[in-house]
């Protein structure tokens, strides 16, 4: 069963809890109270993966995303150390416009209160490292600007956040990174809608105007890039690969032959591997393929 960190108060929806508790589980019927003590010593000594989803994400619908993903990073690499889930309050707001200061607070709180607890949990892991999927990006990046420890990788799918975060409003983030890694993808509507600055600017600001940005998971960095960052990052186009694709895995794809793979070229063919949705696993064969490096 996948060990969590959870800062949420309620099941759906709700504030920002004041501390960060400790579970374990593999869906919200058997999710259950762990100690610090019992969660230290799955990781003591060890290299540790933190993965957090987006937002619209309950606390049942995380618990079940990300332990179906923690199980596919296993399959994919046995040898993987530690996954550990991180459930926040997603939910608590929708995606009227990412990009307006009122719809990431919540995000932003979440890091604010989870970077100096990681920095006292870790302290006996090997390594730290952090993935997350849409609005989650905030997340990861504000709790490692909160952090003294340094990351050693952070991988950031289809995140709905500035292209510019990480040069600009997370660049203090990104300079205590090893590396950094992005999933990108030209088909996410949700991030087309959202971005940039809502759909009404439309026609006013354009690109090249200094108030336009893209959002990350639509076309990756802004150029100049991060010397720490590393491509590539965009899914083949013709792949169709949307928005929940990255974590909501169709479940015929969950015990077939799941890829491990770094991002393939532009034009490249759907993967298929004779299963149905198998498309949708290849977030966690990215992540395990670069993790197993």
């Amino acid at each position: 069963m996948t060990p969590f960190l959870d800062v949420r108060v309620n099941p759906v929806g709700g504030p920002l809890a004041k501390v960060v508790a400790f579970y374990q589980g593999a869906s919200i019927s058997d999710y259950q109270t762990i100690t610090r003590d019992q969660l230290l010593q799955m990781i003591h000594g060890r290299n540790v993966l933190i993965g957090t989803h987006g937002f619209n994400v309950n606390r049942a619908d995380g618990i079940n995303h990300l332990n179906i993903w923690n199980g596919l990073l296993l399959q994919l690499n046995p040898s993987f150390d530690v996954f550990v889930g991180l459930l926040w309050p997603g939910d608590s707001v929708w995606a009227h416009g990412l990009d307006y200061p009122e719809e990431p607070e919540v995000a932003d709180e979440a890091g604010v209160l989870l970077g100096p607890f990681l920095d006292k949990l870790l302290a006996d892991s090997a390594s730290v490292s952090f993935s997350s999927h849409s609005l989650g990006a905030r997340v990861v990046l504000r709790s490692i600007i909160q952090m003294n420890t340094q990351v050693r990788r952070v991988i950031l799918m289809a995140g709905a956040i500035n292209d510019d975060c990480l040069t600009n409003e997370f660049a203090a983030a990104a300079g205590k990174i090893g590396e950094i890694s992005v999933l990108a993808s030209r088909c996410d509507q949700v991030l087309a809608l959202a971005f940039p600055l809502g759909n009404f600017l439309s026609g006013i600001i354009d690109v090249g105007h200094p108030w336009w940005h893209d959002a990350l998971g639509r076309n990756g960095p802004q150029r100049p890039q991060p010397t720490n960052f590393r491509a590539p990052f965009l899914i083949p186009t013709r792949w169709g690969y949307g928005h929940h694709h990255y974590l909501q895995v169709d479940p015929a794809a969950v015990n077939a032959q799941a890829l491990k793979t770094d991002v393939p070229p532009q034009g490249s063919p759907k993967p298929t591997n004779g299963a149905p949705g198998i498309e949708q696993v290849f977030s966690a064969g990215f992540v395990a393929t670069r993790f197993a490096e």
